[in-house]
């Protein structure tokens, strides 16, 4: 059974360029969140390299690009979406936090970016998940 979602286009749109590398990383982040978890974390730790952390304002137009790129990211694609963030946060040469986390109440798993302490995008009811995997920004 399908659940109804209303999705809403943004009153501005995204440069080309933005668009084009959005839904290159879409289709990588894809590719990436058909991996077991671990290799994901694996594959995500590598890629961070040394990146510094992540800006909040930075993630977040990121996060509204890949939003308004792929219809999968924009509804119920969480682990593509957050994966998709990241990658493009690094090619710009940040690392954001990548967090896959569950709740037990209702039982639930949901996987997310954060950037300055704070989750890029989510509402309130992702402080009731607990993270599983984490890739942080290496400390400098």
């Amino acid at each position: 059974m399908s659940t109804p979602e209303a999705l809403f286009r943004s009153a501005t749109r995204p440069p080309l360029r933005a668009r084009l590398a959005a839904r290159l990383a879409v289709v990588v982040a894809l590719g990436l969140s058909r991996l077991p978890p671990r290799r994901i974390r694996a594959v995500l730790a590598v890629i961070r390299g040394r990146a510094r952390p992540a800006e909040h304002d930075r993630a977040l137009a990121i996060r509204q690009t890949v939003v308004a790129v792929s219809l999968t990211c924009a509804g119920k694609g969480c682990l593509p979406r957050s994966i998709a963030i990241a990658l493009l946060c690094r090619c710009r040469g940040q690392w954001p936090t990548w967090r896959v986390g569950a709740r037990t109440d209702p039982f639930g798993a949901h996987a997310w970016v954060e950037a300055d302490g704070i989750a890029v995008g989510e509402n309130a009811s992702i402080d009731s998940f607990h993270p599983l995997l984490t890739v942080p920004p290496l400390a400098r």
